[in-house]
C-alpha cells in the first residue's frame, strides 16, 4: 500500500550491501544462482543492493508477488536492464509502456488464441517427432542443445513463417544475440553486448526481407508473422515494419530461450525419478494415444499436468523480474523510494516452505486436485510472472511442453549419463552445467 511522503520519511529503507560504485553487486548478481537466498540469510526477506548502476530493492513471496503485479502503472512499471532494454529493441512489447503496451498486447494477444495454437499443433509435432527420431538414432545425446534447436526451429516456423528456420544461419546468430541480452552494456567489438548487436542487426536484415517478401502477397494467418501482418490497431493503422521486426525478435526470444530451459528441467528432473515417469506413462497408455495428437487428447492427462507444474515450480525457467518504483510507498514496514527498483523473486517464492512443504522434493502430488498447494493464496506458484505484464505465450509454451512430453514418453526411456556435472547454470535461464547428457532407450 502506498503511504503520504511524511510518513514514508519515517519508515527504514530496508539493509542491505550497496557494493562497489555504479557497478554494485552486479557480476555476483550474474553469476551466482545463490545470490537473494545468500543475502535474504543475512539481511532478511528484503533488503537493498545496486545492480547495473541502480538501487534495488529484492522482495519474495506470494504478498509481495501480489503486491508489485496488482499494481502495475500505479505504484510500479515494468523496467529492464540497459542491455536488455536495447537489445530488446524499442518497439518489442516488453519495453512498451502504458496505452501502446496495452494496445499492442492485444494485437499480440491473437497469435496466441486457442484457435491459433490448435493450428498451430500439427507443425510442432512433426519438428518434435523429427527431432525424437534423429535422437533415437544415436547412442548417447548431449540433450540441452539438441533441446534448444529443437525449440528455436519450432519457434522460427511458427512465428517466422515456413522454411524460416532453414536459413543456417538464423540459429547461430540468435545464440550470440542471446547471450547479451543480460550482460554489462559496453559496446565493444569483443564484449558479449557488442557481439549481440551486432548479431541483433543481421537477425532483423533478415526478418526485414521475410516482411517484404509476405507483404507482396495476402497474409495467411497461419504463423504468427501472418497475423501480425493482418493485425489493425486502435486507429486501423497496419503495424510498421520496425515494430513488426521488433515484435518478432521478441517472440522468438520468448518461444526459445525460457521454453528450452523448462523442457531440460523436465527431462533432467523425470530422468531422476523413474517413478513418476512411469506414471506419466500409464496415464498415457490407458489413453490408448495414436498417431495424431489433438489439443483435446492433450487435454486428458491430469497427471502430466501436475508434473509440468512442479516442473516450473522447483526450476524456473525465470528466476524473477524487475519493477521501477513511479511513486514512493511502503511495504512490510519498509520504505521503497521512488526511482529505485524492485526485483521480485520467483524461484525464492517457489521454494517457500510455508507454500510448499518439503521445497526442495520434487512432488507432482502437491498439485492435484486435493495436494496441499489448493491452500495456497494467489501469487504463489508465477513461473509466467503475473498482472498486466504475464507471459503472453505462456498457453503457447504449456503445450509445446504437454506435447514433447507426451511424444517423448510415448517413444523412450532415458537414462541419465555418469560422470557429469547436472548443477545448475541460472543466467539466463537454468540448465545443467554439462549440457545433460543422456542414454535413450526405444520403447517402440
Amino acid at each position: 500500500m502506498t503511504t503520504s511522503p511524511t510518513n514514508l520519511d519515517s519508515l527504514p529503507i530496508p539493509s542491505g550491501d550497496f557494493g562497489l560504485p555504479w557497478l554494485g553487486e552486479t557480476l555476483d548478481f550474474l553469476n551466482d544462482g545463490d545470490f537473494s537466498k545468500k543475502r535474504q540469510q543475512q539481511f532478511g526477506p528484503i533488503f537493498k543492493t545496486r545492480l547495473f548502476g541502480k538501487n534495488v530493492i529484492f522482495v519474495s513471496g506470494a504478498l509481495a508477488n501480489r503486491f508489485l503485479f496488482t499494481k502495475e502503472q500505479e505504484t510500479f512499471q515494468a523496467t529492464w536492464p540497459l542491455s536488455t532494454r536495447i537489445l530488446l529493441g524499442p518497439n518489442a512489447l516488453a519495453t512498451q509502456m502504458g496505452e501502446i503496451h496495452r494496445s499492442r498486447r492485444k494485437i499480440l494477444y491473437q497469435a496466441f488464441l486457442p484457435r491459433a495454437l490448435n493450428g498451430y499443433l500439427p507443425k510442432m509435432d512433426d519438428i518434435i517427432q523429427g527431432y525424437l527420431e534423429q535422437w533415437g538414432k544415436a547412442d548417447e545425446v548431449i540433450w540441452y542443445p539438441q533441446l534448444r534447436r529443437m525449440t528455436f526451429d519450432v519457434a522460427a516456423t511458427l512465428f517466422m513463417g515456413e522454411g524460416a528456420s532453414q536459413n543456417p544461419h538464423l540459429f547461430p546468430w540468435f545464440e550470440t544475440y542471446i547471450q547479451g541480452l543480460f550482460s554489462l552494456p559496453i559496446p565493444l567489438p569483443n564484449t558479449l553486448f557488442g557481439k549481440s548487436q551486432r548479431a541483433r542487426a543481421l537477425l532483423l536484415a533478415e526478418l526485414e526481407q521475410i516482411i517484404k517478401t509476405r507483404q507482396q502477397h495476402p497474409p495467411k494467418e497461419e504463423d504468427a508473422l501472418g497475423m501480425l501482418l493482418a493485425a489493425r490497431d486502435d486507429n486501423n493503422q497496419p503495424l510498421s515494419l520496425p515494430e513488426l521486426k521488433d515484435q518478432i525478435l521478441l517472440l522468438l526470444f520468448a518461444g526459445h530461450e525460457t521454453l528450452t530451459s523448462a523442457l531440460s528441467s523436465f527431462c533432467l528432473l523425470l530422468g531422476q525419478h523413474s517413478d513418476i515417469r512411469e506414471k506419466v506413462r500409464q496415464e498415457q497408455n490407458k489413453l490408448q494415444l495414436g498417431q495424431e495428437l489433438t489439443a483435446e487428447t492433450l487435454k486428458k492427462m491430469p497427471y502430466l499436468d501436475q508434473v509440468l507444474q512442479e516442473v516450473l515450480r522447483l526450476i524456473p525457467p525465470v528466476g524473477g523480474g524487475f519493477r521501477e518504483l513511479i511513486q514512493g510507498c511502503q511495504f512490510q514496514g519498509f520504505h521503497f523510494p521512488k526511482g529505485w527498483l524492485v526485483s521480485y523473486q520467483i524461484s525464492q517464492t517457489h521454494a517457500d516452505p510455508d507454500l510448499y512443504p518439503n521445497p526442495e522434493k520434487f512432488d507432482p502430488e502437491r498439485f492435484a486436485p486435493d495436494g496441499s498447494t489448493i491452500h495456497n493464496p494467489p501469487f504463489a506458484h508465477v513461473p509466467f510472472g503475473g498482472g498486466l505484464r504475464e507471459c503472453l505465450g505462456k498457453e503457447f509454451a504449456r503445450l509445446e511442453m504437454k506435447l514433447f512430453a507426451t511424444r517423448l514418453i510415448q517413444q523412450f526411456d532415458w537414462t541419465l549419463l555418469p560422470r557429469q556435472n547436472l548443477e545448475l547454470v541460472v543466467t539466463p535461464s537454468p540448465r545443467p552445467k554439462d549440457n545433460l547428457r543422456v542414454k535413450l532407450h526405444s520403447l517402440k
